[in-house]
């Protein structure tokens, strides 16, 4: 089975890499920035010109690509060469919407869609410890367990094609309310003298023990905002989450706080930073 690989950002290059790493067969790779296909050509992957090669010589196509309408572009160019036999999974984050309508077209040709977001970022990713969310046939989901297996541990079957997504969405929706209380309380104490040392250890030994701020709290202290997953990926997110809601004549107003927090980052220019530098925002005490 040969694999194509098309996105190699942040969470991309990872990905691919543990394929790579792991898989017994070629493993093909693409992104519109020359140099991130040649680091992967490096590490053991085939080099395509372009996403239209790699679908016409991979059996399994891999999308990881930033937003709405990069996928719908690429999996529109890639129409002409999808056919019965190929599968094709789409592990971007994007609107729900969207991902039915690529999913449509491509099961038109023949050939199956799976969509399959990621939770938790880079360094889960380059451990091949991600949590990944499916939406797909049921019938498909064991012939694809497999590839995702190289990149997660955790792989869920969330429902028909759509709902990987959509949980995907809520998680990262409830990953932000989180951040944001963790950012508030965090504050809020050293204001009173309260190292981050201190914050953490005693949030852990009660009710409000959290994942974010387990991994977080030594970053958020020393102000460390190396980009992992940006804000601009997050906003995308929260943004999305907001369009769900209203879809669904569904009132969010933590959710709709979060989305004003990344807005607000994003206007001052911290777009490219971690996520965690929302933190910058909480702290000036305006938000």
């Amino acid at each position: 089975m040969k694999i194509g690989f098309i996105g190699l950002g942040i969470m991309g290059e990872a990905m691919c890499g543990r394929i790579v790493a792991g898989h017994d067969d070629t493993v093909y790779c693409y992104d519109v920035d020359p140099a991130r296909t040649a680091l992967l050509a490096e590490k053991g992957a085939v080099p395509c010109e372009n996403g239209v090669e790699l679908a016409e010589k991979s059996d399994v196509i891999i999308t990881m690509v930033p937003k709405s309408e990069h996928v719908k572009a690429v999996y529109t160019s890639l129409l002409p060469v999808l056919g019965r036999g190929k599968i094709c999974i789409d592990m971007s984050t994007i609107d729900p919407d969207v991902s039915l309508e690529v999913a449509a077209m491509v099961k038109k040709t023949g050939a199956d869609f799976a969509d399959a977001p990621v939770v938790k970022s880079r360094p889960a990713a380059e451990k091949g410890e991600l949590g990944i969310l499916v939406g797909c046939d049921d019938a498909l989901f064991p012939a694809i367990r497999p590839v995702l297996a190289y990149m997660g541990r955790n792989i869920i079957r969330m429902g028909e094609n759509g709902m990987g997504i959509v949980m995907k969405i809520c998680h990262n929706s409830l990953v932000g309310q989180i951040q944001n209380g963790v950012n508030e309380t965090m504050c809020l104490a050293r204001r009173y003298g309260i190292s981050p040392e201190d914050f953490h250890t005693a949030v852990a030994y009660g009710g409000a023990q959290n994942f974010y701020l387990d991994g977080q709290w030594e970053k958020l202290r020393d102000e460390d905002w190396t980009t992992a997953f940006s804000i601009d990926n997050m906003r995308k997110d929260a943004h999305i989450a907001m369009r769900m809601a209203a879809e669904q004549g569904f009132a969010m107003p933590g959710a709709a706080n979060v989305m004003r927090v990344y807005d607000e980052a994003a206007e001052k220019g911290l777009g490219r930073e971690d996520f965690r530098a929302t933190y910058k925002i909480v702290k000036e005490g305006k938000a």
